[in-house]
């Protein structure tokens, strides 16, 4: 039997713009958007490719998630996130496609 439990993150309606644009603003952060923009189904955090500890992409991972830029459910023993575009481009539409069209 597999369940799955959200962790806590803001509902639609408490994601505030400065937040977002905080979370956004770091370049690991940012990685992790444009990796999870291209992975509709999400990703299990440990197997997110980064240059950092495993602690620290913790860390940016809850960052995210906090913001509302992600949102991050269980499964079992891992840890699934993905973007939460749909409510990003409701709240902030062109944010996500501006961000994502950025030069790296």
């Amino acid at each position: 039997m597999s369940t799955s439990k959200a962790l806590p993150q803001p509902d639609r309606e408490e994601i505030r713009i400065e937040d977002v644009l905080q979370a956004l603003g770091e370049p690991v952060r940012l990685q992790i958007v444009r990796l999870l923009a291209d992975l509709p189904d999400g990703i299990a955090c440990g197997e997110i490719d980064l240059q950092v500890t495993p602690s620290t992409r913790a860390h940016h991972l809850r960052i995210l998630r906090e913001a509302g830029v992600i949102s991050t459910h269980t499964e079992g023993t891992r840890r699934i996130s993905s973007l939460r575009r749909e409510d990003l481009d409701c709240l902030y539409p062109g944010l996500l496609p501006g961000v994502l069209a950025a030069p790296r």
